[in-house]
């Protein structure tokens, strides 16, 4: 029979469990898109979806707020992040700076294990089904990311608080939203090639390089997307109604 001490610790543990659980099912739903960019957070809503209680799920959404995937609107509300154009551009021109860096440390610092480790993560997205149909890039998180490797190879603490951490889910959301471009995962994984190998290597400058120019054509292709829907846009404007010659 549990103490009255005991108990009160257990109830805790268990809401810290749940929060925990719901916590990782938002943040994988909004990551995905599931949860649309741009939409308002209903706690009642959420609370009856995922059956919790207002208390933990206020503690999930504060921690993805801190994650930079939920923004607080003032006399809205929580509301899941949608980036400008300008904002994303300058999301990836910071990863383009900081991954470049992170990419030379690792070259220099990487053990031989941790390469062939890396090795092996490229022969696994090789294999993903999506990859050989060419309709997307492998986007598993944590150890089986690429770039997530080589940020924490790079045994810098303070990149890898930045990049693996406040930056993280935020830089995968449009990673994921983007890697269906046509024939850009077979052009990504390409570079990651290119990337390990000048790791492999030991030549940081190379690696840095190679990373800069591997975030660089990401960042030119999420460019060419809006101009894109930005020309589509003033093409509608100016169409003709149906009928008129």
């Amino acid at each position: 029979m549990l103490d009255a001490a005991e108990a009160p610790r257990d109830a805790q543990e268990d809401s810290e469990t749940l929060s925990e659980h719901v916590f990782r099912r938002i943040q994988a739903a909004i990551v995905r898109g599931e949860i649309a960019p741009g939409s308002k957070i209903s706690e009642p809503e959420l609370a009856r979806t995922y059956g919790i209680s207002r208390g933990p799920l206020r503690e999930a959404i504060h921690r993805l707020e801190g994650q930079k995937l939920l923004v607080r609107v003032p006399h809205v509300g929580a509301r899941v992040v949608s980036l400008s154009h300008d904002e994303l551009i300058e999301l990836y021109e910071i990863r383009e700076s900081l991954e470049g860096m992170a990419c030379r440390l690792a070259a220099e610092r990487m053990s031989q294990e941790e390469i062939e480790e890396l090795r092996r993560v490229l022969d696994l997205h090789e294999q993903d089904e999506a990859f050989k149909a060419g309709v997307g890039y492998y986007q598993q998180e944590g150890d089986f990311d690429f770039h997530y490797r080589i940020i924490q190879g790079s045994g810098n603490k303070t990149l890898s608080q930045m990049l693996c951490g406040e930056l993280y889910q935020l830089v995968r959301m449009y990673r994921l939203q983007f890697s269906a471009t046509p024939s850009r995962p077979r052009q990504a994984f390409a570079e990651h090639h290119r990337i390990l190998d000048a790791i492999a290597d030991r030549d940081g400058e190379l690696a840095e390089l190679l990373m800069r120019r591997h975030i660089g054509a990401s960042k030119r292709n999420i460019e060419r997307h809006y101009s894109s829907q930005k020309g589509q846009g003033a093409q509608s404007k100016t169409a003709k109604p149906r009928g008129e010659s």
